[in-house]
């Protein structure tokens, strides 16, 4: 019983890693998500917006997120290229 318990909390623990991993560091093909991040919440560098984490409005034009690949197009708002605004 008391191993049953124990293999459970390793495969806990291993879920929870995996979960916390970028889904690019995981393998799986990704894609620059515009128009989607939240004020404060983007990857990456933008022109209006100095490095990651520092974008200035919600849905900021030229701000990304990154998506698993395909996923952008199925998300309101969202766009593969980055708008001029």
């Amino acid at each position: 019983m008391k191993s049953t318990f124990a293999v459970a909390a390793v495969l806990n623990a291993a879920a929870l890693f995996a979960a916390a991993i970028p889904a690019n560091a995981q393998g799986g093909a990704t894609e620059k998500c515009y128009g989607i991040a939240k004020a404060g919440k983007n990857d990456c560098q933008t022109k209006h917006s100095s490095c990651a984490a520092t974008s200035k409005k919600d849905g900021q034009a030229d701000a990304w997120l990154t998506v698993p690949a395909g996923t952008c197009a199925k998300i309101v708002g969202g766009k593969l290229t980055a708008s001029q605004s």
